[in-house]
C-alpha cells in the first residue's frame, strides 16, 4: 500500500523521492534477511504459534510508522514489520498446501496468496484514499488495527495440527522432521537456485516498475492523485486473476504456466512504457501487469519447495529471493529517474529484468526435462494432513 502514499510520505517526511523509494527497498531487503533468518531461529517449533508471533511484530512495526516523527524512525517501523514478512508467507503456505491432497497443492497455497491479491483490491486503495482524506499516518493505524484482527482470527481458527510440530512442520525430509542442518542440505538442488533466480527476476521487474506507478500515472499518463485509488483496485483485480489462473495452470502444468506468465509480464511492461501517455491503454495493462506478475506465484512456491523436499527454509527463500528483486528494482527504478529517464524508466527496465528472468526459467526448465522427473527433488515429500 505504501506505492499508492510514496508522494505523500515524500512530502510528510520532507525527503526526496528516490529516499522515500528506500521505505520500499528497505522494506524488501529485510524481508530477504529476514525470510531466511527467521525460518531458521524457529525452525524447531511448532508453526502455529510461530504464525501468531510473526504477526504481533507486523502489529508493532506499523504501529512505529504510525508515529513516526521523522525518516528514520519511519523506516525502521518498515523495518520491524518486514522482519515477518518472509517467514509468514513462506511458513503460511506450507501449511496451507498441509491441508489439502499433493494434487491441489498449487491451488491451495493461491487461494491463501488470495488474501495478498485481495488486499491489493481493497487494502491499497483504500489506503490511498485514507492517506489522500485524513493523510498517510491514518493509513497506517488503519493497518495496525487489521493486523490485530488478523492476529486474533490466525491464533483461533487455524487447527493445531495444521501448525506442525516444529522441525518441517510436517512436511519434512525423507518423512523425518527436518532439522536446520538437514533443510540447508535440501539446497543442493540446482533447480532450487534457478527457480529462486527466475523468482527474484520476476518480481524485480514487475515491483520495480510498480513502486513508481503512482507518478506515472500522475506525471506521464496525466491522471489526478485522486485516480490513482481506482487504478490501484484494477491492478489489484489483475493480481486476484492472475493467482487464481496461475494457480490451477501450475497444478496442470507448472513450467510452461511459469514460462507463458514471465513472456506475458515483459510484453506487457514494454507496451506499459511506449503507451503510458495513454488512458485507456494505461489502464488495460495496468490489469494485465496484475494478471502476468502474480500467476507466477503459485507456481514459483510449489516449485522450489517440491525441489527441496518440503522444508519450510526452501519456501522463506522463496519470499526471500522475491524481496531481493523488490529492493533491486525498486532501486534501480530511482536511479533511472535520477538519471533522467523520466518516470517511464522502471517500466522499460522492469521489462527487461523480467527477460532475463524468462531466460533462467527457461534453462530450469529443461533442465528438470532432461532430469526426467519435471523437478528435481532432494529428498522425499512426506504430505503430512489430518487422517
Amino acid at each position: 500500500m505504501i506505492a499508492g502514499l510514496l508522494p505523500q510520505v515524500s512530502h510528510g517526511l520532507h525527503v526526496s523521492t528516490a529516499a522515500a523509494g528506500w521505505l520500499i527497498s528497505g522494506y524488501a531487503l529485510t524481508v530477504a534477511v529476514g525470510a531466511i533468518a527467521v525460518t531458521a531461529a524457529t525452525a524447531a517449533l511448532p508453526q502455529k504459534p510461530v504464525l501468531v508471533g510473526l504477526v504481533a511484530l507486523f502489529v508493532a512495526g506499523n504501529l512505529l510508522s504510525a508515529i513516526a516523527p521523522d525518516y528514520g524512525v519511519m523506516l525502521l517501523g518498515r523495518v520491524v514489520a518486514a522482519l515477518c514478512h518472509g517467514s509468514f508467507f513462506g511458513i503460511g503456505s506450507l501449511v496451507a498446501r498441509r491441508l489439502v491432497p499433493p494434487e491441489r497443492a498449487s491451488r491451495a497455497v493461491a487461494l491463501m496468496f488470495a488474501g495478498l491479491t485481495v488486499a491489493n483490491v481493497l487494502g491499497v486503495p483504500f489506503g490511498a484514499l485514507v492517506g489522500e482524506r485524513w493523510g498517510w499516518r491514518a493509513t497506517f493505524w488503519a493497518i495496525t488495527a487489521i493486523g490485530a484482527v488478523a492476529l486474533v482470527a490466525i491464533a483461533t481458527l487455524i487447527p493445531a495440527w495444521a501448525g506442525g510440530a516444529g522441525g518441517a512442520g510436517g512436511v519434512g525430509v525423507s518423512g523425518g522432521r527436518a532439522g536446520l542442518r538437514s533443510q540447508l542440505r535440501a539446497f543442493r538442488s540446482t533447480q532450487i537456485w534457478l527457480t529462486l533466480t527466475a523468482t527474484a527476476l520476476g518480481y524485480g521487474g514487475m515491483f520495480g516498475a510498480f513502486s513508481y506507478i503512482a507518478y506515472t500515472f500522475t506525471r506521464v499518463t496525466g491522471f489526478s492523485t485522486t485516480d490513482v485509488a481506482w487504478l490501484l483496485v484494477v491492478y489489484g483485480i489483475g493480481l486476484v486473476v492472475g493467482n487464481i489462473a496461475g494457480g490451477r495452470g501450475a497444478d496442470h502444468n507448472r513450467d510452461v504456466t511459469l514460462l507463458v506468465s514471465l513472456t506475458g509480464l515483459a510484453l506487457t511492461l514494454v507496451a506499459f512504457g511506449l503507451l503510458a501517455s495513454n488512458r485507456p491503454a494505461s489502464v488495460i495493462l495496468v490489469f494485465l501487469l496484475g494478471v502476468f506478475g502474480f500467476a507466477t506465484v503459485p507456481g514459483m512456491i510449489t516449485r522450489v519447495t517440491d525441489a527441496a523436499g518440503g522444508v519450510p527454509l526452501a519456501a522463506s527463500a522463496n519470499v526471500s529471493a522475491s524481496n531481493v528483486g523488490n529492493a533491486v528494482g525498486a532501486w534501480l527504478g530511482g536511479v533511472v529517474i535520477s538519471a533522467g529517464w523520466g518516470y517511464t524508466g522502471p517500466l522499460f527496465v522492469g521489462a527487461g529484468i523480467v527477460g532475463v528472468g524468462l531466460g533462467v526459467m527457461g534453462w530450469a526448465a529443461r533442465g528438470a526435462v532432461d532430469a526426467g522427473s519435471g523437478v528435481e527433488r532432494a529428498g522425499g515429500v512426506v504430505e503430512a494432513r489430518r487422517p
